[in-house]
């Protein structure tokens, strides 16, 4: 009889100890989840505006450096696309003499993994070219998608709102 009491102490104890360190290692998972995306919303955060200010900014006196600039920023099917687009409107903004300059006052995140962040970016477009008088200012709001690429930030997506 004792020996059945010691037994059934020793299932309970054991099965509370793998209760316990089930609990433990779960939340220890979660916090450093949290970590995790927590790094990747305040690190893609510092790169958005720098991203949006290269890819949606040129001049067509120093056009290709722009590009080329933007590019740094860029990866995946995006970079494709965006090397696409800019080749098209070349001429365009050459033969306008477009100066365009974006800059973001304001951004937030909207989605975040430790790998992926969607950021919403307010982009004001200041422009100029020779079918205007005067500069004009767009305002914009777009969601740029960033990647983790060997430790560095890049944009796979863009979509305007």
């Amino acid at each position: 009889m004792r020996g059945r009491i010691v037994r059934k102490q020793v299932i309970v104890l054991a099965t509370a100890i793998l209760i316990v360190a089930g609990l433990a290692g779960y939340a220890w998972w979660d916090t450093w989840q949290n970590r995790q995306r927590a790094d990747a919303s305040r690190e893609a955060l510092a790169v958005a505006p720098a991203a949006a200010a290269a890819i949606f900014s040129y001049d067509y006196r120093t056009f290709d450096a722009a590009v080329a600039n933007g590019k740094n920023f860029a990866t995946g099917t995006f970079a494709s696309e965006y090397a696409k687009t800019t080749t098209a409107l070349k001429d365009s903004v050459v033969k306008e003499q477009a100066v365009v300059t974006a800059q973001v006052s304001a951004s937030g995140v909207i989605d975040v993994a430790p790998d992926r962040v969607q950021v919403l970016l307010f982009v004001n477009q200041y422009r100029r070219n020779v079918n205007i008088s005067g500069e004009k200012v767009d305002q914009n709001r777009v969601v740029l998608t960033l990647v983790k690429v060997d430790e560095a930030w890049k944009v796979s997506a863009a979509s305007a709102l």
